[in-house]
Parts: C-alpha cells; structure tokens; sequence
C-alpha cells in the first residue's frame, strides 16, 4: 500500500484525483503500477486500477493474472471492479470507502458477486485514514481554487 499511496500523491501533483494502484505477482513482487491520469491524458479510462492492470498483464504476456493481487488506495468504481474480475486477481486489498462510487462493498459488490465468472478476495480499509486524507486534502485544494 506504501508504493500506491506514493503513486496517488503523483496523480495529484498533475491534477488527477490521488489514486493509485500496484499489482503484486504471487510472489509480492510489483508488477504493474499506476496512478490516476484521466485528466492529464482526456481518458476516461485511465483510472489506476485500469493502468496497473495494463502494465502487469503486459509485463507477464498474459492477461489473465491468477493469483496477483491488486492494491489500491481507493475502493474501486464498476468500471475497475469488473476489470478486476476480468482479470483474474485472486485478492484485492483497498484502502478508503467510496460511498459515491464504490463497487467493491459500498454501492455494489462486484468482485464478490457469485453471478460472474471469477470472484475476487477483498480485503478493504488497509491504510484507510491516510488514503482517505490523501483525498480530503486533494478536494479542499480544489475547492479554495
């Protein structure tokens, strides 16, 4: 989560929303990383979860990433939960709630929907506070202007 929290202050710095996200090997090695750049590429999909998948799927020449793990800082969105799914991530671990758009336990839970193809471990509110003030600080920033 050390490495994701770093990676979420970057999409700050560049004016993104602090996010950010690193998929662990099974072995805890790093494989893919990636901090929020909707803004600073005019991409809609270029959340972090999305980027960090990306990078690992390449870097392992497989996009099915059995018995990774993706740590991010913030629960992900629908989009990101059912990338997560898609992918085959055998645990995800998120810090801060997302009470807005959350589809890892606040408004839906899709990686843990029996529904689909592949359900996801969730292991929520690692670092939260801090991920958490990451956001508050970032959005009181944007609203002085």
């Amino acid at each position: 989560m050390a490495r994701a929290l770093e990676l979420a202050d970057q999409a700050a710095n560049w004016g993104d929303v602090p996010v950010g996200a690193v998929v662990l090997d099974p072995e805890g090695a790093i494989v893919g990383e990636g901090a929020n750049r909707r803004e600073a590429d005019s991409d809609p999909t270029a959340h972090a979860e999305v980027l960090a998948l990306r990078q690992a799927a390449a870097r392992q020449s497989q996009w099915r990433l059995d018995g990774h793990t993706l740590v991010v800082t913030l629960e992900p969105c629908a989009m990101c939960a059912g990338a997560t799914v898609l992918a085959r991530i055998e645990t995800l671990v998120f810090g801060a709630f997302d009470d807005k758009a959350g589809a890892t336990g606040s408004l839906w839970d899709i990686p843990r929907d029996p529904r689909l193809n592949h359900t996801v471990e969730v292991v929520p509110g690692v670092e939260a506070a801090q991920a958490s003030a990451q956001l508050t600080e970032f959005f009181d920033k944007q609203r002085r202007g």
